[in-house]
């Protein structure tokens, strides 16, 4: 099985020639309409935070540095950032707001010197791509600007800060919307900005020493009391420098998450673009709107995904596969031409041609190998089952190694905890278990050997054998009619028996 690349959700991924300096994240924010103990930016959409989504874009571009910024459950951010991205650089935001304020404790850990091209984006940006990035670098160094700004025509751009341009096309100014309204309440010069659609994305090229130089002149003079960021691009053309727009059509690249329903309609975007993403690679989704794929899943071509499937994490699917309907595969690779219905696994292999389901559990440890079988209403759990063997029905298969071509009956259960310790049970190549065994671990069964239906193994067999541990029935006669009579039972074994005592007189007649 060769694994495949996630196709990119929303455009593709370019050899590009420019890469930044230096990326800086901000995530600093607390996120208080997301009415969350968690921080905003460690929610998760398609396998990630919406802070892993914005490194991962980042970390895309190949820069110098990146840099995230935190403040609020500063700890917790910044070690899911070690985790995500090992070399990513911590700054912290001290009480100072504003966004102008962020990117400038985010230059403190970069080096002073740093010259280039330095990018801003959002830790609550999850649909930005790498893609869009480099073509912002592109655009930016190409041009020789000072600042370079992504911008977006909305139909209704309420709430967004606007961007006023000048006679020759260039950004004259950001205005925030509140500014904006106090401009139109005053009638003051950007009076008029309220009507303009294009807005300010809030991501942005910057030259370095521009960044650096124009944040120290820029104050907290504004409705909000803040470091706008939106200020060093007209600080910037006062100094002569070139302030443009990066104007992008997709805007769900722009959108950030500010609560749980943005955060479900981002989600669901985002869905939208891997599963459609996959079908264009070769992969039949019989039903997308409801098949959810995370986004460093890899599925092969010619599978099929049937409805109502959640393939998470890291899950790699062979091609020619079946996955569906009714199932969740988490961090789960999947052979080539295998067949899972209506099961659940996390952290299990599931090897080429085998089959699991309907109804199959497979936890964290099972190894199922090529062509071997697990069933319905069967639960695995750190069990190695070989080539071709078969655990059909009705099991629980714990703490297991089962050899290639072992068959194990309906109803066996691995009895794997003694009530303090788990216990391992190894069951040999060809072995053939009856239905309805128990098998007491820590118990060995040989290559070749057999155990009677119904046996409560535990001892170990040598090849060959056949291990039968259960009691001699015992029929006692007449129990029924003494100890349930005048039942319906009695009466039909009453019945039962004239009805044999008859057909036995009437076969000795002479004829």
């Amino acid at each position: 099985m060769q694994p495949t690349a996630p196709p990119d959700s929303s455009e593709r991924i370019g050899v590009s020639t420019h890469h930044p300096a230096a990326v800086i994240v901000l995530a600093a924010g607390e996120g208080t309409r997301m009415k969350s103990l968690v921080p905003k930016v460690l929610h998760p959409i398609g396998g990630r935070t919406l802070l892993g989504h914005a490194l991962a874009a980042a970390r895309g571009t190949s820069p110098g540095y990146l840099a995230v910024v935190v403040r609020h459950d500063r700890d917790r951010v910044a070690g899911h950032v070690a985790q995500v991205d090992a070399d990513a650089l911590i700054a912290d935001q001290d009480e100072v707001k504003g966004t102008g304020r962020a990117v400038e404790c985010g230059l403190t850990v970069l080096p002073g010197d740093l010259t280039g091209t330095v990018l801003v984006t959002y830790g609550d940006v999850p649909l930005l791509s790498t893609a869009t990035l480099q073509d912002l670098t592109a655009a930016h160094e190409e041009a020789g600007n000072a600042v370079t700004v992504v911008t977006a025509e909305l139909a209704d751009p309420t709430g967004y800060g606007r961007v006023v341009r000048d006679a020759d096309g260039q950004v004259l100014r950001v205005i925030e919307h509140k500014d904006a309204v106090r401009e139109r309440e005053t009638g003051g010069q950007f009076a008029d900005a309220l009507d303009v659609r294009e807005i300010n994305s809030g991501i942005y090229a910057f030259d370095a020493g521009v960044l650096r130089e124009q944040l120290t002149r820029v104050t907290t003079d504004n409705a909000q009391g803040e470091k706008y960021l939106t200020d060093v691009l007209g600080l910037a053309r006062e100094a002569g420098g070139a302030v443009r727009a990066h104007m992008i059509e997709d805007l769900w690249q722009t959108e950030g998450v500010n609560d749980r329903v943005q955060l479900a309609r981002m989600g669901a975007e985002l869905n939208r673009r891997i599963v459609e993403g996959w079908m264009r690679e070769g992969v039949t989704v019989v039903d997308p709107a409801t098949t959810w794929i995370d986004s460093q899943v890899s599925v092969g071509k010619d599978t099929v995904i049937r409805p109502n499937t959640q393939l998470l994490g890291a899950t790699i699917v062979g091609s020619e596969a079946v996955i569906g309907p009714d199932s969740t595969l988490t961090d789960t690779e999947v052979g080539d031409g295998a067949t899972v219905v209506r099961a659940q696994t996390e952290l299990a292999l599931i090897g080429a041609g085998a089959t699991v389901g309907p109804f199959s559990y497979l936890r964290p440890g099972t190894e199922l190998g090529a062509n071997g079988k697990i069933g319905g209403f069967v639960e695995t759990k750190n069990a190695r089952i070989g080539e071709g063997a078969k655990v059909p029905h009705l099991t629980y298969a714990g703490d297991a190694t089962i050899g290639a071509g072992a068959n194990i009956g309906a109803g066996t259960i691995f009895a794997n905890y003694d009530g303090v310790d788990k216990h391992h049970t190894t069951i040999g190549a060809h072995t053939f278990v009856g239905s309805n065994s128990v098998l007491v671990a820590p118990v060995d069964l040989a290559d070749g050997s057999y155990v009677a239906a119904g046996s409560a193994v535990t001892q170990g067999t040598d090849p060959g054998e056949l291990a039968v541990a259960r009691g001699k029935q015992r029929n006692i006669p007449r129990w029924v009619d003494r100890r349930r009579a005048g039942s319906k039972t009695a009466a039909a074994a009453e019945e039962a028996r004239t009805a044999r005592h008859t057909g036995s007189g009437q076969e000795g007649d002479p004829a």
